[in-house]
């Protein structure tokens, strides 16, 4: 039976990565903040799954759901869903805090995440670790610097990971979501091109699991963009970003 730890399992994609996985008949093990939310989730479930409820920021309570999903039999895939994007500022110093939490909680858990499992995996010469980072590290954007700078980072260590594991037999996958329809994505005030149903996002994503992909934009469309948007002048970028409307900032 495949196993799957997945982090940020409440809600949003982690929530539709879950719906799938067990739906093919894995064992999974739930990890988020909510107890309640991560209950409620597994009762929907086919099958018997675990459910680990803390905060992926505290690194020790992470390894311990770990290690005690670990006593159940080797774990084919890791998941680093977890994530929290708010708007900042660098001029409210007051956002430092946020910065901060983003940073924890988007780059330092995944790290935290794939930690346990790595010397299984190669002992094994197999298993999936997969970051999730997202088409906002491709560019900066005015009032995302937090969240733009913590996507680009899981971005870089997730290929720095597949360097360090190339030939171990243990595949570093790098999901890249576009505009997915969550909680997260629900308050943005602008205009979301290719938005994308949870549901559908899990179902491409785990395909690219399954083979293996280095890194991936979901759904296409968005990786046609991201594309464009590398090649752009920084000065026309710029100027077209700078009217961008923002994210709000927390409390607002």
């Amino acid at each position: 039976m495949e196993r799957v730890f997945i982090t940020g399992a409440s809600s949003g994609i982690g929530a539709a990565l879950a719906l799938f996985y067990a739906g093919r008949g894995a064992s999974l093990a739930l990890v988020g903040r909510r107890r309640e939310a991560l209950e409620a989730l597994a009762a929907t479930l086919p099958g018997r799954h675990a459910v680990y409820a803390l905060d992926v920021r505290d690194r020790d309570a992470l390894h311990a759901a770990a290690r005690d999903f670990l006593l159940g039999g080797p774990v084919d895939v890791v998941i680093a869903s977890a994530g929290i994007s708010i708007g900042t500022l660098t001029e409210e110093t007051g956002d430092f805090a946020v910065f901060q939490a983003i940073q924890d909680t988007n780059v330092l858990a995944t790290v935290a995440t794939f930690e346990p499992f790595i010397a299984g995996m190669k002992a094994r010469g197999g298993g999936r670790l997969v970051g999730v980072a997202s088409v906002a590290a491709v560019r900066g954007l005015p009032g995302a610097g937090a969240y733009s700078a913590s996507k680009a980072a899981v971005r870089n260590y997730c290929e720095s990971l597949r360097v360090e594991l190339h030939g171990s037999g243990v595949r570093v996958v790098t999901l890249s979501p576009g505009f997915i329809r969550t909680p997260m994505t629900a308050r943005n005030p602008y205009r979301m091109p290719f938005l994308m149903p949870a549901e559908a996002f899990a179902r491409v994503a785990a395909r690219h699991i399954d083979r293996g992909t280095r890194s991936v934009v979901i759904p296409w469309q968005m990786g046609v963009v991201a594309a464009v948007l590398r090649r752009v002048p920084g000065w026309l970028y710029d100027r077209v970003a700078a009217r961008r409307k923002r994210k709000p900032r927390q409390g607002q």
